[in-house]
């Protein structure tokens, strides 16, 4: 099973974002970065700025370890505030976007027995992925790999999660939610279906309250749960996240400033950071 067409322009960002990984300590330049994904310095700056809308030089600093952690403080001040004003969260906002509903009892220990689900592969901005969903709401959301975007693996793993559901292809169905979920509309929420334990839950829920454009750690999310010690725990919940972007693990961190591992490889978590923080630059400049 494989996407329905490529995404020439992102393999090559995805390209580039792990070439910058690999060689980051020398800081390469534009020149030899699209030397590496074999297109002209102009056309991979104005490709990548109409992609991400900044400059590659400047996206690279977003990822930088002092400015991650200088992000993760931002994020500890927002929580001590927050805390004080009374509320559960440094901010709601993307709540206004995205419902979260856990599995019945029954479903849960059944294996999604008697729920339907539909999936589609699709392009994102992100290359491929596979979105899967119940009548109830999206209950799967897997990047494929940019230059392989088989989703056989991707399905395999779903169906492992559900093992009692039913599964049929339906484009019509997963379409307009993948449109959805890249490009949110105020007043129109994305329901989301979940078969998780309590804790995994409790999670997961969490990472909804982070804001786009912020960042994490591990230990801000155990401390939001009410359970600072369960460091360990917290990050296979964050690791089994099946919904990807829209329950945004990629948004937790190493308190250390380093990005640490992801479900869906480290450049594409990379790719997710950099451009909602340009998004939130953005906003923030249209706000002041």
């Amino acid at each position: 099973m494989t996407a329905e067409a490529s995404s020439p322009d992102y393999q090559r960002i995805a390209q580039a974002i792990r070439y910058l990984e690999e060689h980051f300590r020398r800081q390469p330049s534009l020149e030899e970065v699209a030397d590496a994904v074999s297109i002209s310095p102009f056309h991979f700056q104005r490709l990548f700025s109409e992609w991400a809308g900044i400059s590659p030089k400047r996206f690279v600093q977003y990822l930088t370890a002092d400015f991650l952690k200088t992000r993760l403080a931002e994020a500890a001040s927002l929580a001590a505030a927050a805390d004080a004003a009374g509320l559960s969260a440094p901010s709601r906002l993307h709540d206004l976007f995205v419902t979260l509903e856990a599995v019945t009892p029954h479903e849960y220990r059944t294996g999604g027995a008697g729920v339907r689900i539909a999936y589609g592969v699709h392009q994102t901005p992100f290359g491929p992925a596979l979105l899967a969903a119940t009548p109830r709401g999206v209950c799967g959301l897997h990047l494929l790999a940019p230059d392989n975007p088989d989703a056989t693996a991707a399905l395999a793993a779903l169906q492992k999660s559900w093992p009692g559901a039913s599964f049929e292809p339906d484009d019509a169905i997963t379409a307009p939610l993948v449109a959805q979920a890249f490009a949110p509309v105020a007043g129109q929420p994305l329901h989301l279906l979940v078969r998780g334990t309590n804790f995994q839950l409790k999670v997961w829920e969490a990472l909804l309250r982070v804001p786009t454009g912020q960042l994490v750690s591990y230990q801000h999310i155990a401390q939001a749960i009410g359970q600072p010690k369960a460091l360990q725990a917290v990050g296979s919940a964050v690791g089994a996240n099946p919904i990807a972007v829209l329950i945004p693990c990629h948004r937790v961190i190493r308190k250390e400033g380093v990005l640490g591992e992801y479900r869906w490889g480290s450049a594409t978590k990379k790719a997710l950071i950099g451009y909602e923080m340009a998004q939130a630059e953005r906003q923030a400049a249209q706000l002041a």
